[in-house]
């Protein structure tokens, strides 16, 4: 199985951690349009793209030294400098290859080979560029920090700031060779549609023969999608990769235990419930909805810094439900043929 995972944050690199025990054969497919956090600093300091989202990913699929691995997720913590505090090490690490290697990519090839990376991880595009949003009040916002900002109008679309923006090497090569790609988990706007705006990379995607399947949020996301349900996540989904090549959305059937949902819900994050409704909805979009238990019921919540938490999933069942669509994809194109 080939596979191939878009996103970024925490999305991505679970879908990848579940995959890891059914293949090496995975290509991580990151954005780098972050604009908060200690991603953001390195960006204005260096002139890098987005490197946090990289290295989370990079992280996952690594087979190193653990020891390593927890170094390249470390954050300094100092109340003498306001910029080094909470700096994630892994993100100066990526920013100083660039500099050594004279390119991102190379810069992430590189931390790839120190980090015994097992399959790859590429950014979507090497452009330093930024999202921007129009909302339903006609304003615009640029930045990534901005656009999933609270207390805001509603998103109507994003773009990214630069009109033409390339894709990295290698990543419509890695999609036209895949068997499974993935979309998602994550922030619906800032991170998903967010790599989806590279307008190769949907191309690529919408054309594939690949199984093409949307991980759904488990919850609502303040700042970006406080009034939409699920069918209205694969609409937009649908609508990046330009009304056709979504093949199913993977969504959660085990409900969250009361407290998680209760917890979540105080911070404006309300569970997306599959109903009939909803479940009716998206197969009018042409998708077919997958309703499998996917969540991590078991962990408490976590302590992000500077971000949301939200009802998780849990890597092996994601993992499981996901292998489980494309062998039963196989078995119906085997009995076709047949």
């Amino acid at each position: 199985m080939r596979a191939v995972c878009l996103g970024g944050g925490l999305g991505a690199p679970t879908i990848m951690r579940g995959l890891k025990r059914h293949t090496d054969d995975i290509t991580g497919l990151i954005a780098v349009t972050d604009s908060g956090r200690s991603t953001g600093k390195v960006r204005i300091a260096l002139d890098v793209p987005a490197p946090g989202d990289v290295r989370s990913a990079l992280v996952t699929l690594a087979e190193s030294d653990p020891e390593l691995r927890r170094l390249f997720q470390h954050r300094f913590r100092t109340d003498k400098s306001e910029d080094l505090d909470g700096m994630a090490f892994g993100n100066l690490f990526l920013a100083a290859l660039t500099q050594l290697e004279g390119s991102f990519l190379a810069a992430v090839e590189s931390a790839s080979r120190m980090l015994g990376v097992k399959g790859r991880i590429l950014p979507v595009t090497l452009y330093n560029t930024h999202l921007c949003a129009v909302l339903a009040d006609g304003t615009v916002v640029e930045q990534e920090v901005n656009v999933r900002a609270p207390g805001k109008a509603p998103i109507q679309r994003v773009f990214l700031k630069d009109a033409h923006v390339d894709p990295c090497q290698g990543t419509v090569e890695a999609i036209e060779r895949a068997d499974l790609i993935t979309l998602g988990p994550g922030s619906l706007y800032t991170t998903v549609c967010a790599c989806l705006l590279v307008p190769e990379i949907a191309r690529a995607i919408a054309r594939s023969d690949a199984l093409v399947v949307y991980v759904a949020n488990t919850t609502r996301q303040p700042g970006q999608t406080d009034e939409l349900g699920l069918a209205d996540h694969v609409a937009r989904i649908v609508e990046q990769l330009g009304g056709s090549g979504l093949d199913a959305v993977l969504v959660n059937d085990d409900p969250p235990p009361a407290e998680l949902r209760e917890h979540y819900a105080a911070q404006g994050l309300d569970y997306l419930e599959p109903t009939e409704g909803e479940i009716s909805r998206i197969r009018a979009l042409g998708v077919e909805p997958a309703l499998a238990p996917l969540i991590d019921k078991w962990s408490g919540p976590r302590e992000l810094w500077e971000k949301l938490d939200t009802i998780r999933h849990d890597p092996e069942r994601v993992g499981d439900a996901l292998v489980a669509l494309l062998r039963a994809r196989r078995a119906s194109a085997a009995g076709t043929v047949a």
